[in-house]
This record gives C-alpha cells, sequence and structure tokens, in this order.
C-alpha cells in the first residue's frame, strides 16, 4: 500500500476568520504541487473567499472544483489577473516558474502567495525583491513545516515567553518518503526543482531564522548527494547544512527522500531548539512507535520537563495574520526581508553545496 508522500499534505484547521464572505478575494493559479490544497485551506479557514482556479491541466482543475465546489474554473489566467474583486493569487506551480507567476501577479496590482521554495535562482530572487519595492505588494512564501504544523506554532510562543532564554541552537531534520511512481517528471529534474537544499531545505533555514530571533545568517558549509535513487541522476536524495547567524546562535538541518516504508507518514520531521535555560524537541508529524498522531512538543526548562499534545489545541494564526496585512499594509505575519532572506540562505547552501557522489568522493557541483 503506498503511503503518503507528503505532497499532498493538505492540513485543515479550526475556522478563525478574520475577515467577512467577499471581503477578501483570492484565487488558485497553477496546481504543479498538492501544497496548494493546504495553502487555500489556511486562507479560506481564515475568512478569504476563493472565486477563481486556473491551471493549464484540466484534470487538476476538475480536482481542484471537487475539493472547493464553490470555486470558479477560469478559462485563462489573464481572466483571473484582470477581476479587480482579487487580492490574493496563491500559487504552487513547478518550482522553477513561481517567480514569472508571482512577477505577472503584481503586476496586475495583486498579492502573491506562492509555495515553498519561491525561486530556483538568485536571479529570480533579485526580481522579486526589486518588483514587491516598486509596488508595495506582498510576495508571501508558504513555509508550511512552520507554518502549518500546531507544535511548531508553539515553539515559537513558548520562546517569545522566555520558557528556555536566548536560543543557542536550531537543530532540524526534514525527512520525505519519495514515492517516485507518483511523482511528475519535473521532480525529478534539477532544472525545475531547484535541488535539495534550495526545495526542502527552505523549510529549515526560515523556522532557524524565526526561532533565533536572526536577520541573517552565513552558510558555513552544506552538501549534497544522491545515495538511493540512481535511475534519477538529477535528483538529490540528501542534503544537509550548517549556518551560523548574524545573533551568534548556530544550525544544522538535514534533510532528505529517504523515508522507509515502514513508518506511517510520509516524513518524520523533528526540530530540536537549544537555549541557555531549556531545550525543546518538536515531533511534528508522529511520535514514531507511540502515536501516530503528530504535534507533539517537549519541552525542558529550570522549572519542569512537560510533554504537550497539541492536534487541534493552537491554530494557525498565519493565515489570518497574512490576509490582514494584505489589507492593511502592515508586516505581523512575517516581514518580507525574512521571507526573502529565508529563500537566500536556500539558494546559496544550494549553490555552494560539496557534491557526495557513489565513491563518497567530494566534487563542487
Amino acid at each position: 500500500m503506498q503511503k503518503s508522500d507528503g505532497m499532498n499534505y493538505a492540513p485543515k484547521g479550526k475556522s478563525a476568520p478574520v475577515v467577512t464572505e467577499g471581503q477578501f478575494v483570492m484565487a488558485a493559479i497553477g496546481l504543479d504541487h498538492g501544497h496548494i490544497y493546504a495553502m487555500c485551506n489556511g486562507l479560506t479557514e481564515a475568512g478569504a473567499t476563493l472565486k477563481w482556479v486556473y491551471d493549464h491541466d484540466q484534470k487538476k482543475v476538475q480536482e481542484f472544483c471537487k475539493a472547493y465546489p464553490e470555486v470558479q474554473a477560469a478559462k485563462s489566467e489573464k481572466e483571473i489577473l484582470e477581476d479587480p474583486d482579487v487580492r490574493l493569487v496563491a500559487g504552487a506551480a513547478i518550482t522553477s516558474k513561481r517567480c514569472d507567476l508571482g512577477l505577472r501577479v503584481l503586476d496586475h496590482g495583486k498579492h502573491y502567495f506562492t509555495d515553498k521554495s519561491p525561486f530556483t535562482t538568485l536571479e529570480q530572487l533579485e526580481l522579486a525583491r526589486k518588483k514587491t519595492a516598486e509596488t508595495g505588494l506582498k510576495w508571501a512564501v508558504y513555509y508550511s513545516e512552520r507554518l502549518h504544523v500546531e507544535s511548531a506554532v508553539f515553539a515559537g510562543q513558548l520562546i517569545e515567553q522566555g520558557a528556555i532564554g536566548k536560543v543557542v541552537q536550531v537543530l532540524g531534520t526534514g525527512p520525505h518518503r519519495s514515492n517516485v511512481e507518483s511523482r511528475p517528471s519535473w521532480f525529478f529534474e534539477k532544472e525545475y526543482y531547484g535541488g535539495i537544499l534550495c526545495d526542502i531545505g527552505s523549510h529549515q533555514i526560515e523556522q532557524f531564522l524565526f526561532y533565533s530571533g536572526a536577520k541573517d545568517a552565513k552558510v558555513v558549509h552544506s552538501k549534497v548527494g544522491n545515495y538511493k535513487h540512481h535511475q534519477y541522476p538529477e535528483l538529490e536524495d540528501f542534503g544537509d547544512a550548517t549556518l551560523i547567524a548574524d545573533n551568534g546562535a548556530t544550525n544544522y538541518f538535514r534533510v532528505d527522500w529517504l523515508t522507509p516504508d515502514g513508518l506511517s507518514t510520509w516524513g518524520d520531521g523533528r526540530t530540536f531548539i537549544l537555549g541557555t535555560d531549556g531545550y525543546i524537541e518538536i515531533r511534528k508529524y508522529v511520535d514514531i512507535a507511540r502515536d501516530k498522531t503528530g504535534d507533539h512538543l517537549y519541552l525542558v526548562n529550570q522549572q519542569t520537563e512537560q510533554h504537550f499534545s497539541l492536534n487541534g489545541e493552537v491554530g494557525f494564526p498565519y493565515f489570518g495574520e497574512l490576509i490582514l496585512d494584505c489589507l492593511n499594509g502592515t508586516e505581523n505575519a512575517m516581514t518580507q526581508e525574512h521571507t526573502f532572506k529565508a529563500a537566500e540562505l536556500c539558494l546559496i547552501a544550494q549553490r555552494d553545496a560539496l557534491y557526495v557522489n557513489t565513491e563518497f568522493e567530494l566534487s563542487k557541483i
């Protein structure tokens, strides 16, 4: 039996609307990655009105309309971009095409919410930076492994309250199931997916910056390799990196496409946060061999050791904050600087990575 690969991971939370029906109209363009469902879930739960969907693949559109019966299938991308009611476009296009879509969206006076990673090159990032500065519109990114995981949200709240003191190190693991038989062809072509550190590594770098309170960081070392999927020579199934932040916090993360079939979910994602007065462990999607539900958090500090089961307890405040930011011109959900800095660092880690070949010799990519 084929188990979830994470591509169609679409969490649902409590309805927590910040606007009324029709007050914030959105659309979806680009259904190449299943994260589009999670992105739309988060926004509609926060009160957004999903009006349109468009993709060149009509089968994907039909499936999307089944999930969201209220949505209208647009005849073209232009029909959506020229609709004055639409305030934001959400998109999960092929990774290398996400920037071009965003540029078109902002050129039409709308905010853009894209799946991670938002870019595959530093040149794309610079175009986006210039466009947001020119238009004043938002280029938001779905860094789901922090924004759409209740235990990860709660960890941020604990750190803000001073539960573990000053953050010293963030250690992250982001394993994923490959399920190569069900993947689209672009998943295996580096030109399109950008590399493993660019792709799923972006989650890890974003959460490091957030939990540590850093504005910037330096990539000290990174490496990638293909250990198992040799029939797909452009696929990287392993990557890791070490970073040091501008405030002295350090980071190590590992990502891979090596999740074994025996695991009950698509990946045993974990985050360990060390502070001067305690530490936190987040078991995001499963507590292996004990509890198949996710959202477990363990806290140890000078006063206590505690386990929190957070599924359905915290919610996902990012989406409501993003809607209000778009309406009010604020930056409470995530600053544009932070959004782009996380993207920049994952691109640098990917660009500078050493490649581990099958003979375990190091060479520059």
